[in-house]
């Protein structure tokens, strides 16, 4: 093959005209979700371990009180990002967000990088928000003075005595179970826990206000102010769950409608309740003393409120759980818009006869999340997962402003405003915060990237749908 050709095949695009009738009954997914439920999910891959872990650790260890702002600088790359989402996304509502953004509008070898990209960091993000789960399970069995041994307590190297964490491991499980029923039974569930999780943030601010101590506040930057960037990189993971449930377009009722309207208010929602939670965390306890595994019942418990503590590690499992299932959604439907287009063995692409939700990759991935919460810190898989979605982010910027001048006449039914000024922003906040994190978690991206370049050249490029002839019509879409 020559030099021109390879390049051909790995810059054709997947056409915007494709139709979902197009595919095969046993390749199509169920539409049930309406705007709120996609909201609901939006909102449950947001809020969760973000403000019920992750703004904990990050608090204690890397930022003290300014993790705020750390949350706000995440805050403002991924509101950009996620115009560029919704422009997409009434654009194209179709399976595999990022991916499926950047196969039509830069080419195969881009798609096929960011969705290779997303297997690793979405089964990543439901290892991590597994592991705060299991943090405040732990906490309410102290509670109630149950001891359990050492071992299942947690990940070799962080305790005494501990080798897996069994609860996370069941949490990821559980959730594959959840999601293997049907996107109804999803967005059923989301919607109701979602509900409870968002009444949870709005109890803590309510009640812990009357407990803040400004000396808590000072030094507001014990760490730095740079610190606050490297702590901006670790929660960024936190404030992006809208991508994962824009890979659900296929089963929205009206996903072109609905998608750009679900992403900016999931969002909208996100950060007006991390901002509110975050200054009553740091304004509760000094920040030293912050719990890394269940800030706010630890908080609550010092203050003397042990009863709204354990109310809170309740409502923060079931709501954390809610993030669990958004990502794990969101990897399926990933990998199953890549098999669906050949770049993956079409094995994978096959839905449930009644339930019509992919169940071989929901299991595949159930029990990849499941090794990688039990054997892992969480810091190690949060620094992991944020590298991809930066990168992910990056893609989507990119693409709308390049489908923008190549494509203008596509009718979109969200137009991003301020065109390219929001994207270049984006892009400009994701590069920095990738530069922010540390050196390993590079070593380990790269080291999948390659694997990933491997799989491509060896399968997809020969086995994508677009090489049957398509090359012809390619880049007409």
């Amino acid at each position: 093959m020559s030099i021109a050709e390879l390049r051909s095949q790995m810059l054709r695009r997947k056409p915007l005209g494709q139709v979902d009738d197009d595919t095969p009954a046993d390749e199509q997914l169920s539409r049930s979700l309406g705007l709120w439920q996609l909201t609901a999910i939006g909102v449950g891959g947001i809020i969760g371990a973000g403000i019920f872990t992750l703004a904990g650790s990050v608090a204690h260890s890397v930022t003290g009180p300014s993790v705020l702002i750390s949350f706000l600088i995440a805050g403002v790359a991924s509101a950009a990002a996620a115009l560029c989402y919704a422009e997409f996304a009434g654009m194209v509502p179709k399976a595999g967000s990022a991916y499926t953004y950047g196969y039509v509008s830069l080419g195969e070898i881009a798609g096929w990088f960011i969705g290779w990209d997303l297997l690793l960091e979405y089964i990543a993000v439901a290892a991590v928000v597994a592991i705060g789960v299991s943090g405040y399970f732990r906490f309410l069995l102290e509670q109630i003075d149950i001891s359990l041994p050492d071992w299942m307590m947690g990940a070799h190297g962080t305790g005494n005595g501990h080798v897996v964490d069994v609860f996370a491991m069941l949490f990821c499980l559980g959730t594959a179970w959840l999601l293997s029923r049907g996107i109804r039974s999803v967005g059923r569930f989301e919607t109701v826990a979602v509900g409870i999780k968002v009444a949870l943030v709005v109890l803590i601010v309510v009640l812990g206000v009357f407990h803040i101590d400004s000396a808590n506040y000072t030094p507001y930057f014990p760490f730095g102010a740079g610190a606050v960037w490297t702590g901006a990189a670790t929660v960024f993971f936190a404030v992006f769950g809208y991508d994962a449930m824009s890979t659900a377009a296929e089963e929205s009722v009206d996903g072109k409608k609905h998608l750009p309207k679900a992403i900016i208010y999931s969002l909208a929602i996100a950060m007006v309740l991390y901002v509110l939670a975050t200054l009553v965390l740091t304004g509760m306890q000094k920040y030293s003393e912050i719990s890394p595994t269940s800030g706010f019942s630890t908080a609550f418990e010092s203050v003397g409120m042990p009863g709204i503590a354990n109310i809170i590690a309740i409502g923060a499992i079931v709501g954390i759980v809610t993030v669990v299932l958004t990502f794990m959604l969101g990897v399926t439907r990933v990998w199953f818009a890549m098999s669906r287009d050949g770049l993956l063995p079409e094995w994978f692409a096959k839905t449930h006869p009644v339930r019509k939700v992919p169940t071989r990759v929901t299991w595949i991935v159930g029990f990849g999340a499941a090794a990688m919460a039990g054997l892992l810190d969480i810091t190690v898989v949060a620094e992991l997962t944020n590298i991809g979605i930066l990168m992910a982010f990056i893609v989507v910027s990119v693409a709308v402003i390049v489908l923008r001048r190549t494509r203008p006449e596509v009718p979109r039914e969200f137009k991003l405003p301020f065109m390219p000024v929001i994207p270049v922003i984006g892009i400009g906040f994701s590069i920095y915060l990738i530069w922010s994190l540390p050196w390993q978690t590079w070593v380990r991206f790269l080291v999948w990237l390659v694997v990933g370049l491997v799989v491509y050249f060896a399968y997809s490029r020969n086995h994508s749908k677009l090489n049957a002839g398509a090359d012809k019509t390619a880049t007409a879409g």
